[in-house]
């Protein structure tokens, strides 16, 4: 079933891909903001349809405006699924500038890489997401800096959320569940030595995937700047982790 299923779902994937280079080649180039913003939200939904996952919604997202949404990190897909709910523009490792298309595909995406071993990465980052603020743009931040099971929480780095505490935004916390039926699961998480391919394989071959995406109660900034950004880390990062560690649905 998992290789009827894979050799099934590859060639949409295939067409998915190389209709989204051609339009991040040939329109992006003079397509506005909302174009671009209602392109991504739209690719974003087809391929997490095309991969089998469906996507439930809990709680409300902030629609509108500028806003940092700071989720917990467990796959390559919680780009697209994110971006499903509403266009989200997120800050990376710069080691996924290098994949093979999909790379130079986020990165025309909007996708800000941020290199941990250089020294003034974090400013330059920090520079680029307070431009997207100034333009009413969601910025989409793993705090953790990395991938994991989906069943806790890693720690935060604090640095990057000084940029959404000076620009006055709205924090929102977000907790992504990941199941295989009713169950929780580890099964589409892309950790360890596992290569982009080998999980493409995996969520390709893949039935009954589900991810709860739980927005929670928003930090206004009348709460989160006189805390400054290790509190507010550390705070954002207890409710996502509550939210992991709990089932809401069977």
């Amino acid at each position: 079933m998992r290789v009827v299923l894979f050799l099934v779902r590859v060639p949409f994937v295939l067409l998915w891909l190389a209709s989204s280079l051609f339009c991040v080649a040939t329109v992006y180039p003079f397509a506005g903001l909302q174009t671009r913003s209602w392109l991504n939200n739209m690719w974003s939904r087809m391929l997490i349809t095309i991969c089998g996952v469906k996507v439930q919604v809990i709680g409300r997202p902030v629609m509108t405006g500028s806003e940092l949404w700071v989720a917990n990190h467990v796959s390559w897909i919680d780009i697209f699924i994110l971006s499903s709910v509403r266009c989200v523009a997120f800050i990376a490792k710069q080691d996924i500038r290098k994949w093979p298309v999909i790379g130079w595909l986020v990165d025309k995406a909007g996708t800000v890489f941020i290199d941990r071993t250089q020294r003034n990465s974090v400013r330059r980052v920090g520079e680029q997401m307070q431009a997207m603020f100034d333009t009413g743009q969601v910025v989409g931040l793993f705090a953790e800096g990395t991938t994991s099971t989906g069943f806790d929480v890693l720690p935060f780095h604090a640095s990057l959320f000084e940029p959404p505490l000076r620009a006055g935004v709205v924090i929102q916390p977000v907790a992504l569940r990941f199941y295989q039926g009713s169950r929780r699961s580890d099964l589409l998480a892309f950790v360890g030595e596992q290569s982009l391919v080998g999980n493409m394989w995996v969520l390709l071959g893949a039935t009954g995937s589900r991810v709860e995406v739980e927005f929670l109660p928003p930090l206004p900034p009348s709460e989160s700047q006189p805390l400054g950004r290790a509190e507010v880390a550390t705070r954002v990062r207890e409710q996502i982790r509550n939210a992991v560690m709990c089932s809401p649905t069977p």
